[in-house]
Formats: C-alpha cells, structure tokens, sequence
C-alpha cells in the first residue's frame, strides 16, 4: 500500500478562506494525499486569559495577544469547512480537519471524512476518545507527548468505543522540531507494541526525517506546509513552502520504488547484463571428449552462455561430454 501523505494546512490560511482554498491547490499540485485543515470553535477550547506558547509567542509579530484572541483570529466558521470540502472534492484530493472540540466533532462527523485525525493534545482525553470511537470511523491519532502506556490507554479506548480501525502517529509536539528530540524509532515501537497502521507527523525544519520515515515502514506521512513561510502566523516559520513540499513528496514516492518487494533476484534489467557480466566456467585449453575437468583445463571468465562459476565444485573431476576450444563454455548435457 502507498505511504498517504497528509499536507497539514492546519491554521496557515490565517482564518481566511481564500488561502485556504489556495492551500488546497498547492496539496494537490504537489501530489498530496489529503489536505488537513483543523476545526474548532475557539470558546470552547481554551480560556480567555491562556498566554500564547513560547514558539507562538516566537513567531507571531502581536506578542502580546492571548491563545484567545490569536485562535478566534484563525478560526473558520462551519460554512467556510463546508467549502473547502466542496472544493477539494472538485479537485480530487482527500479533505481531513482535526476536531479540537466536541461540536466540532459533531460537524465534522456529517462531511464522511475519510478519517479522523485526532491531535497529539487528545491523547489523554478519555471522554473525548470515547466520543471519537463511537462514530464507528477510521482514526488517526498523532501521540506527541505521550509514553507508551498513555497511547496503550488510548488505543483500546477508541477501539472499545467502537472505532473500526487506529492508526498511530509518532510525533513530537514542539516546533520547530530539533534533530535530537525526533527519536524516529520510537514509530516501530508503537508498530511492535499494537500491530497496527504507523506513521509520522513531522515539526522538523526540513525533509529528510520524514523521508527516512519511510524507509522505516511509515504507512502515513504528515507535514506542515504554508503558502509563504514569511507570513504572520504561529506556524508559518515550521512549515515547508510548497516547492519543499513536492520535492518532499517526490522523494518518499521515489523511496516507495526503490523499496520493493524486499525479494532478493536479479530484476528484468539485471538478467539481461548478467548475460555478459556473471563469470561462467569455461575451457581454459582445448579439452577432448573423455578428458576428466580439473582445475587447469578449466578457467572462469565473463560470457553469455554456459554454467555458472558458483557450480565449480559439482564439475571438477566430471567427464567431457564434448570437445571444447579454448575459451568455449563447458555444458555437461
């Protein structure tokens, strides 16, 4: 199955549609899977005094406005998720939006979202897991912040609540995301410990971790994008403009081919150098019919007939069935 590749657009379309529709055109163009939006209505998520985050605080030029007023001036109402649907259903690529509260939820609920995609910060969240679960829908949990035994919890409580499946993102929640707090093994640990889809939602600065993702069974693949990594906004700095995101996605769709099927044999190409690359045993001398094979009338050089040289020892000490001229590849029937 091909890695799904999720273009996280999250807030940067700084709770305008229009560049959200536009975030939706550079997904697509550069071969996304699905474009990730995230949904939420702003007074019931967080109280009108919570300060910003240090990396929100970093990236926005009003440092002084609370979590607040910076997620009210982001939030898109219903009717705006309503078009972007529409929208990307027009342009054949997979709408997904993070539910960050229950009405939200609820809303989202009646789009038939191919999945739901859950957030590092529900990992702990019970009766929203439950919630979640009884929609009876594919998940995709991202589990930043998390040990082991929280996404454990987490993982059968969707899966009693009625979940028909849960894929599980490893993820670190901080952004930028540094090279030494990746800790890209722990994706295999959560596919030893659950048995299930796995992937990674990558706050890196660059391309290379999600790529080396891959080539560590990632299934699913989220990344932050942006139209302009300039603009006002809490993610816009972490984020990769869409020139990086296509040639990211080029590049895990070229690590998907070179992959393969993990069978080792010579594929259509080789077969056809082997011809005249592999060493083949061949005589060394004129040989007569009845002479016995040793290892001074037989030689091994490249050619494009007879047996190979790995079979050496299953010919020394035969007898020639025919005459051979030097340099002529030995058969045996």
């Amino acid at each position: 199955m091909a890695v799904y590749i999720i273009a996280e657009a999250g807030v940067n379309h700084n709770g305008k549609l229009s560049l959200a529709l536009q975030l939706c055109d550079a997904a697509k163009k550069a071969g996304a899977n699905a474009v990730k939006f995230q949904t939420w209505k702003t007074e019931k998520i967080v109280t009108q005094n919570t300060t910003l985050a240090t990396y929100q605080q970093e990236n926005l030029e009003n440092k002084s406005q609370s979590q607040f007023e910076m997620l009210k001036a982001l939030e898109l109402s219903y009717n705006d998720f309503y078009e972007i649907q529409k929208y990307c259903n027009k342009i054949d690529i997979d709408f997904l939006s993070t539910p960050d509260e229950e009405y939200s939820l609820q809303f989202l609920s009646l789009l038939n979202l191919p999945f739901i995609k859950l957030g590092s910060g529900e990992v702990t969240n019970i009766p929203y897991l439950r919630k979640v679960g009884a929609l009876r829908k594919d998940v995709i949990l991202s589990t930043g912040m998390a040990y082991l035994s929280d996404v454990d919890i987490a993982y059968r409580t969707l899966l009693k609540a009625g979940a028909t499946s849960v894929s599980l993102l490893h993820c670190t929640t901080n952004y930028p995301c540094p090279m030494n707090e990746v800790n890209l093994r722990a994706m295999q640990t959560l596919k030893s410990a659950f048995h299930c889809r796995v992937g990674y939602s990558d706050h890196t600065m660059g391309i290379e971790v999600p790529i080396a993702a891959v080539t560590m069974g990632a299934e699913i693949i989220e990344k932050h994008f942006t139209l302009d990594q300039n603009m006002d906004g809490p993610d816009h700095k972490a984020s990769l403009n869409p020139i990086q995101l296509k040639h990211m996605i080029t590049a895990i769709r070229n690590i998907e081919e070179a992959l393969g099927d993990g069978i080792k044999q010579p594929n259509k190409s080789e077969q056809e150098i082997s011809k005249v690359v592999l060493k083949r045993i061949v005589a060394n001398c004129h040989i007569h019919k009845g002479d016995i094979f040793t290892e001074k009338n037989l030689t091994v050089k490249r050619s494009s007939d007879g047996i190979k040289a790995n079979l050496w020892d299953t010919i020394i000490g035969n007898q020639a069935l025919y005459d051979f001229n030097t340099d002529e590849p030995i058969k045996i029937k």
